[in-house]
């Protein structure tokens, strides 16, 4: 096979039966069980029957995705598909790609993003924070238009909007307090933004007012091994491959209240000599997101047995 990258989908790609495609295959049901074991409550049931609503709270997100993830990935391995040679994730993603670098273990990982979750959910009170993404704006203009709209609360405000993902070069998601992110709206819509769409999201991601569940995660980050990756994985928070432990974990750490820098993490894995992003996990955002990054590259989804195959050709 030629060499790839695997990159992981974080949330939002989420949906009741999203491991049904893969029928009995054992692997899946290996890490279905382990998750579940890890976590004491039945993900397969969760993630089979919902409902729904369910698998939308953040606190059940974070650990469902990550298990259909690594989920996939296990199965390609198993169905004799090769090592990718550099992992990234976006967002929550970053620790599936840890688990597939062989930097944590399922186990630790499942109940490691339940924790994530909650410390973010309550960090910032349900209906404070808001998420919005910006279309047709270029990032550098997004972020003057939250400055310029976190400038109109005046001095000493406690409002606060900034620019969180980067996801394609005419798409950013920003966050903050409720009333700044809908100020930055309307101040990006007058710079010529063609959308701002508010996001259905129970939390401020990757924006500063999550520095105190960054601050929990961080406690509970020091008293979880982390192994040196066997793999590269691009981080989000730096766009760097760390092997130190300790640097995994201040990367980690700092992601929680810092942006999500995807569109150079492309890059980054493009420098790699590598044209070929498969994403592996639920749904397709990172592929698309890719092919807008750069069109010189292709992505791929994997997320069931005909995506499976269809990879493998592929990179044949």
């Amino acid at each position: 096979m030629k060499p790839f990258a695997f990159v992981f989908p974080g949330q939002g790609s989420q949906s009741v039966g999203m491991l049904d495609a893969w029928g009995d295959h054992p692997v899946v049901a290996q890490a279905l069980a382990e998750a579940s074991d890890a976590m004491g409550e039945d993900i397969a049931k969760l993630i089979h029957e919902g409902p729904k609503e369910a698998l939308a709270l953040t606190t059940n997100t974070q650990p469902v995705m990550l298990v259909a993830a690594v989920a996939a990935y296990r199965v390609w391995l198993a169905e004799g598909g090769a090592s990718p040679s550099v992992v990234a994730g976006h967002s929550l993603g970053e620790y599936s790609a840890l688990v597939a670098a062989g930097s944590l273990t399922l186990a630790q990982a499942a109940p490691l993003v339940r924790f994530r979750a909650q410390a973010m959910q309550e960090a910032v009170p349900v209906g404070t924070g808001a998420m919005a993404a910006i279309l047709g704006l270029e990032a550098g203009k997004v972020i003057a238009g939250c400055l310029e709209a976190q400038a109109t609360f005046g001095a000493g405000s406690a409002e606060v909007v900034e620019a969180v993902n980067f996801n394609d070069p005419s798409q950013t998601v920003i966050a903050g307090s409720k009333a700044a992110v809908e100020k930055a709206c309307e101040v990006l819509k007058a710079h010529g933004a063609k959308r701002a769409l508010s996001l259905p999201v129970s939390a401020p991601f990757h924006s500063s007012l999550m520095r105190p569940a960054a601050d929990r995660l961080k406690e509970k980050l020091a008293d979880t091994r982390i192994a040196a990756p066997q793999i590269p994985v691009v981080n989000n928070i730096d766009v760097m491959v760390e092997t130190e432990p300790d640097r995994i974990r201040a990367a980690l750490f700092r992601q929680a209240f810092g942006p999500v820098r995807w569109v150079e993490c492309v890059a980054a894995i493009k420098a790699r000599g590598i044209s070929t992003l498969v994403e592996c996990g639920p749904g397709k955002v990172l592929a698309g997101m890719t092919k807008r990054i750069d069109p010189e590259l292709t992505g791929l989804p994997l997320l069931d047995p005909a995506s499976l195959a269809d990879v493998k050709t592929a990179l044949a």
